[in-house]
């Protein structure tokens, strides 16, 4: 299934992609759908690295903890976001163990924070087009609870919606574990950053 990914050479197990999900434009700044984006900025600014533009997505460099890792937020819009992570995968050669995805999700609420190595996309459009471009759902995610207090009908006015007042103090918080979770991934593996961050 990832056959696509390394016909010429090895990956580089030293090296981790990490993929923050959004829209590009200010009209998108503190929304649901941009949580990955805000994530990926914190983390990235804590670590004193800068953005650059590159194809198909904004990309930071920096070491951390020995390991080369690689941050992009793709610049293709949501619902096609696959294409930037394959292309920076490929490029990168990133192995797909070392790949995680940060992302919003209606189907948890807001202050909660889960982590998970598989499965469907939950309606998700971003997460479909990177597993229609990855041939797989087999890659590790950090789900930000978006909540799901939404009439009927209205869930893409939802995602696209700020966060409120109340709940910007959660997300703050959330935002903080989101960053941490990432770090103990990268040094703990899927099943350690699961045990002490999912909940």
């Amino acid at each position: 299934m990832w056959n696509w990914l390394f016909k010429k050479k090895k990956p580089d197990e030293m090296k981790f992609l990490i993929v923050g999900l959004g829209n590009i434009g200010s009209e998108y700044d503190n929304t649901r759908h941009n949580i990955g984006f805000e994530v990926l900025d914190q983390w990235v600014k804590d670590h004193d690295a800068e953005w650059d533009t590159g194809r198909l997505a904004n990309v930071a460099k920096f070491k951390f903890r020995g390991k080369q890792i690689v941050c992009i937020k793709p610049t293709t819009y949501m619902n096609l976001s696959g294409k930037a992570v394959k292309h920076w995968m490929s490029a990168e050669r990133i192995a797909p163990k070392n790949l995680l995805v940060v992302t919003d999700d209606i189907s948890i609420d807001v202050g909660k924070l889960r982590i998970r190595g598989k499965g469907s996309a939950g309606g998700h459009n971003g997460l479909k087009d990177i597993q229609v471009h990855l041939g797989s759902d087999k890659y590790d995610r950090i789900r930000f609870g978006a909540g799901n207090d939404y009439p009927k009908g209205r869930q893409v006015e939802f995602v696209l919606g700020k966060w409120g007042e109340l709940e910007s103090i959660d997300v703050a918080l959330q935002k903080d574990r989101a960053c941490k979770a990432i770090e103990s991934w990268i040094v703990k593996g899927l099943n350690g950053a699961m045990n002490e961050f999912s909940g």
